[in-house]
């Protein structure tokens, strides 16, 4: 996950006191003014930078996913209609590109070296669930599929069900995604144009609204039980969209 932001500083200070963040500058090449957050337990959780291109507008998570070839995803991207918006282009000790999906949801594809400790390591401020919001979920499912190539991973590896109301994506036989209908891409809300929203786990969901309306958020989705566990909706003081969601680890 990586978060675009306008203020660091600010925002840096706002999810220290909803999640427990840490920060550290990020690896050479990332470019200035970009850090790395880390959860309670160590575990690297997400990059954050600054924007000066689009004063005015809010914060913005955006979801990443590895790829062997950043070459070959970004010419999957393009014959299945969807925009290639930058890249692929050296990033940090990697490649990366920059794309929406046919129904606008941005996303990045990461060619490079990857630490498990981002997927393995579970727990307070960690993000364990990501939920795409968009118009057609199974038409989303057979894009990403074809992107990212899951019919090789093996059903052993990456296995994808309808469940809930969804489309889930399992891996290695834990649920960490799903795609879900009602996205209106001109939707005047955020909450309901076609995205990815990040869930990260907290001990207790309804302290971490209360942390987030103290430190000048807002609670957009009130604390409630859900299939995957009780979670709430908060945007930051710049509008950042996130979801907070309990841990299911204790």
């Amino acid at each position: 996950m990586s978060l675009t932001a306008h203020d660091l500083r600010g925002i840096q200070d706002f999810y220290a006191s909803v999640l427990g963040w840490e920060y550290e500058p990020a690896l050479d090449g990332a470019g200035s003014g970009y850090s790395v957050a880390r959860a309670f337990n160590g575990a690297q959780v997400a990059g954050l930078g600054t924007t000066t291109e689009t004063k005015g507008l809010p914060s913005v998570w955006t979801a990443h996913f590895v790829a062997h070839s950043v070459d070959v995803v970004a010419s999957r991207i393009r014959e299945r209609g969807a925009t290639v918006a930058v890249g692929p282009i050296d990033f940090g000790d990697g490649r990366a590109v920059w794309a929406a999906d046919p129904g606008g949801a941005s996303f990045v594809a990461w060619e490079g070296p990857v630490n498990p400790e981002w997927y393995e390591r579970r727990g307070q401020g960690t993000c364990t669930w990501l939920e795409l919001r968009t118009r057609d979920p199974f038409a989303a499912a057979l894009f990403y599929g074809g992107v990212f190539d899951w019919e090789a991973q093996g059903p052993e590896q990456l296995d994808v069900r309808y469940q809930h109301d969804r489309v889930v994506l399992w891996i290695a036989g834990r649920a960490v995604a799903g795609l879900y209908g009602g996205g209106v891409q001109a939707a005047p809300d955020q909450h309901l144009r076609p995205q990815w929203h990040v869930y990260f786990s907290v001990g207790d969901v309804d302290e971490a609204a209360l942390r987030a309306e103290k430190a000048h958020g807002t609670v957009v989705t009130a604390p409630q039980d859900t299939p995957f566990g009780r979670a709430a909706g908060i945007r930051d003081p710049e509008g950042g969209l996130f979801h907070v969601i309990a841990d299911q680890q204790g």
